[in-house]
């Protein structure tokens, strides 16, 4: 295989990676070189990678245990992956609010690596934000008020509805409102408005005032990359440190492919 080349996107969030053939396995160097990668862009994007399952879950694994969704089943014979489709029957897709994966967990996940085979013609793509810059713009005094509180996130207003007839309970966890994360040892916000119902340590008038302040400022595109997809392209993404958003332009266009979950570790 080649060499690898990392192209940034942005200052702040995304690159595209090239000289990799994801269909093979990675050598240990070229592993290292893409989790430097991830830790300095966040997320990273490779095109022209036609993967099967198989080879879809090994590269998931160079990173670390594949975790099962907590609240959607995998798909036949391969339990860690997920399917992500949309096409003229659906009524709606995943994704499509502000958010970061499964924070309900009491160990949210390390990141995510999303496969898609079929794309729109046009549409479908994914926004992706940077909480290391949304915490560094927020205000000296801003930053000492929300250190030492805990928000809940909670997953059953998610998946009740999309399951009805399931009878399951759902993960809920407090995870600190800003949270270290455990490579970088970057300050990041993390609290999104898809799984958080408030701050536990104050009354529900403030709690309410303060996540909305948040979940508009993190909404900032100066934090922001965005990715146009093409057939065969993979995005992974650092779940600790991003917030991410699916744009359903593209109906009644189809979309579609597949998703392993890398496990990830308690918030601090």
């Amino acid at each position: 295989m080649s060499e690898i080349e990392i192209r940034p996107l942005t200052p702040r969030i995304g690159a595209e990676v090239q000289g990799l053939d994801l269909r093979e396995p990675l050598d240990a160097g070229r592993v290292a070189a893409l989790k430097q990668a991830l830790a300095d862009h966040l997320v990273l994007f490779f095109r022209d990678q036609p993967i099967d399952h198989e080879s879809h879950k090994r590269f998931g694994r160079c990173f670390g245990p594949l975790a099962l969704h907590s609240a959607v089943p995998g798909i036949e014979g391969h339990p860690e992956i997920v399917a992500i489709h949309a096409d003229a029957q659906s009524s709606y897709v995943a994704g499509e609010d502000w958010h970061s994966d499964l924070t309900c967990d009491a160990e949210p996940p390390l990141g995510s690596i999303l496969y898609l085979h079929t794309v729109p013609e046009s549409g479908g793509d994914t926004l992706f934000a940077s909480m290391y810059a949304a915490y560094d713009a927020l205000s000296p005094r801003m930053k000492t008020y929300l250190e030492g509180l805990t928000a809940i996130h909670d997953a059953d207003h998610v998946y009740r509805p999309l399951f009805p007839d399931v009878e399951r309970k759902y993960p809920c966890s407090a995870h600190p409102v800003v949270r270290t994360h455990p490579v970088t040892g970057r300050k990041l916000i993390f609290v999104n408005s898809s799984y958080v119902t408030r701050i536990v340590e104050l009354p529900k008038d403030e709690s309410d005032a303060v996540l909305a302040f948040l979940y508009a400022h993190v909404k900032n595109p100066n934090f922001q990359v965005r990715f146009r997809w093409s057939a065969h392209a993979i995005a992974f993404w650092d779940n600790r440190c991003t917030q991410h958003l699916a744009t359903w332009d593209y109906f009644p266009q189809t979309r579609s492919g597949w998703r392993v979950t890398v496990a990830g570790d308690r918030p601090f």
